[in-house]
C-alpha cells in the first residue's frame, strides 16, 4: 500500500465526512442557532419593550400622583373654606342670640322698672293719703276732708 492510495483513501474518508456533515450535521446546527439567535433577540426586544413600559409606566404614576396631589390641595383648600364659612355662620348665630338675650332681659328689665314704678306710685299715693289723713284729722273737718280727698283722687 502506498502512501497516495491512503492519501486517497483519507481525502475520500475527508470528503465523504464533509458532504455528510454539510448535509446532515450543520442544517439542525445552524437551524438551533439561529432559533436560538431569535430567540434572544426577541428576549432583548422584550426586554427593551419592558424598559419602556417601565419608564412610560413611571410617568404615569408620576403624573396621576401630581393629579391627586393637586386634587388633594384642592379638597383642602375646599375644607379650609367650608370650615371659614361654617365659623363665621356660628359666629353670627351667636351673636343674633346674644342680642336676642339682650333685648330679651332689657324688656325684662323695662317690666320690672314699670311694675316697680307703680307698686312705689301705689306706695307713696298710699303713704300720702295716710299722712295727709293723720294730718288733716286734726285740723280738718269732714267737709273739707271729702274735698280734698276728691281732688286727690282726681289728680291721680
Amino acid at each position: 500500500m502506498s502512501i497516495t492510495i491512503t492519501l486517497l483513501g483519507q481525502m475520500i474518508t475527508f470528503g465523504l465526512f464533509v458532504w455528510f456533515t454539510m448535509r446532515f450535521v450543520w442544517p439542525p446546527v445552524i437551524q438551533a442557532m439561529q432559533e436560538r439567535q431569535g430567540r434572544i433577540a426577541e428576549g432583548l426586544a422584550a426586554a427593551d419593550r419592558g424598559h419602556r413600559d417601565l419608564e412610560l409606566a413611571q410617568d404615569a404614576v408620576k403624573k396621576h400622583l401630581k393629579e391627586a396631589k393637586t386634587q388633594c390641595h384642592g379638597l383642602i383648600e375646599d375644607a379650609k373654606k367650608q370650615a371659614q364659612h361654617v365659623l363665621d355662620l356660628a359666629k353670627i348665630q351667636a351673636k343674633e342670640l346674644g342680642d336676642r338675650q339682650k333685648n330679651q332681659a332689657q324688656a325684662e328689665i323695662e317690666v320690672m322698672i314699670q311694675q316697680a314704678k307703680e307698686g312705689l306710685s301705689a306706695e307713696v299715693a298710699n303713704l300720702a293719703l295716710l299722712a295727709a289723713e293723720k294730718i288733716l284729722a286734726q285740723k280738718i273737718n269732714d267737709n273739707t276732708h271729702h274735698d280734698m280727698v276728691d281732688a286727690l283722687i282726681k289728680g291721680l
